[in-house]
């Protein structure tokens, strides 16, 4: 089992540190070289960078909740390993070239494991 695990790239679990500026105010934000790699993919299918990325995942979150609760670096880690694991139950599609703003998100959230999650705004609960 461990085979699977141990055999990364040890660069993959390499931490880099990017500063971003988050409406005018630098912030760093330090995450392992995959999860880099995984924002960067999602932010190419809808033609952005991965600083715009971030900038529209921190102003949806805090919109969402009212402020920014917890820790923001882990928050982006959560959203890379949820859009592998959509990719991977198909509820994303694998061709990169789809954008994912054009998903219907309530139809890719519909029915997620426990603990994955609330239902979005208007949205009926998972089953």
């Amino acid at each position: 089992m461990c085979e699977v695990f141990i055999s990364a790239d040890p660069q993959s679990y390499e931490s880099r540190t990017r500063s971003v500026r988050l409406h005018g105010v630098v912030t760093s934000i330090r995450l392992e070289n995959l999860f880099w790699q995984v924002l960067e993919e999602i932010a190419r299918r809808d033609g952005m960078g991965v600083v715009q990325l971030i900038e529209k995942l921190y102003d949806e979150l805090v919109a969402a909740r009212g402020e920014l609760a917890g820790n923001f670096a882990s928050f982006l880690r959560v959203c890379a390993l949820r859009y592998e694991a959509l990719l991977a139950q198909g509820r994303i599609p694998g061709d990169t070239r789809v954008p994912i703003g054009s998903l219907d998100a309530q139809a890719v959230l519909h029915s997620l494991p426990p603990g994955w999650g609330r239902p979005l705004h208007g949205a009926a609960s998972a089953a």
